[in-house]
């Protein structure tokens, strides 16, 4: 966990999609840790119905919930807006974009109106999320310091929960006859590319923007039979964003820390 203890120095993380799954698991963690960032900003479509979340942010005084519906520009708005003045004028130092669906369709029962649920979701939610926040990142970059050198979640950071299997390379073989998933699948590998997109945007104003893959993890989306548990997963998860630096910079990641295929 030597990466993770970077967030100790990090003002403020903002999580999206953490009221169950990963995104839960990603706000337990870093309350929890000795590495506990100055401000865990927790988003769900529903924060009332939330119970897991609320029952954290009661135990940890630096979690705050603030509803975001990720679908919704005018909710994305408002949440930037709550966001600022929670933040105030350190701005965000690290946004992650982990809200995510999985609409299962194969060739044959796949239709527009799925792929369109899915990419809304998963491929265009990240970028206009990240765009209304732009102001937000860029004070905590300017803040930060100039000079590449000073890329990471201690200045300003997009990280996009994606996933292997997004990569076109791998769709290859067997991993292609067992996830016939169209939806998901095509608008993961969208979000790699706005992600990589991203960072060539953002890079003049020292903000990181990269991917990372989870794993397979044992969560509602996916499945008992999955060899990680959400722990173990976002142990490492955390670990690697914790650590990243400039050379990072608009990569694609296994939670390992190694490189994937585009």
């Amino acid at each position: 966990m030597s990466g993770a203890t970077n967030f100790k120095n990090c003002g403020s993380v903002l999580i999206t999609g953490a009221s169950r799954g990963l995104g839960l698991q990603i706000v337990d963690s870093l309350a929890r840790g000795s590495f506990s960032p100055g401000k865990i900003i927790a988003t769900a479509r529903n924060p009332d119905a939330a119970q897991k979340l609320q029952e954290l942010a009661e135990k940890h005084p630096n979690i705050r919930i603030v509803a975001l519906d990720v679908v919704s520009q005018e909710s994305i708005d408002k949440c930037a807006e709550e966001v600022g003045q929670l933040v105030q004028e350190d701005g965000l130092n690290c946004l992650i974009n982990n809200a995510g669906i999985n609409v299962v369709a194969d060739f044959h029962s796949v239709t527009a109106e799925k792929m369109i649920e899915n990419f809304h979701t998963n491929s265009v939610a990240p970028l206009m999320i990240t765009k209304t926040f732009l102001p937000l990142l860029k004070q905590a970059a300017s803040r930060g310091g100039s000079g590449s050198g000073a890329m990471g979640i201690r200045r300003a950071a997009v990280i996009n929960m994606t996933s292997l299997l997004g990569s076109v390379e791998l769709t290859w073989g067997e991993r292609a006859n067992n996830f016939k998933w169209y939806p998901y699948r095509t608008s993961k590998s969208a979000l790699n590319m706005v992600s990589r997109c991203m960072a060539v945007d953002l890079e003049p104003d020292g903000i990181l923007c990269m991917a990372i893959h989870p794993g397979w993890v044992r969560t509602d989306m996916g499945g008992s039979e999955a060899p990680l548990s959400a722990d173990e997963s976002i142990s490492s998860v955390l670990s690697v964003i914790g650590g990243l630096t400039e050379k990072d910079h608009g990569s694609f990641l296994n939670f390992t820390g190694e490189q994937l295929p585009w």
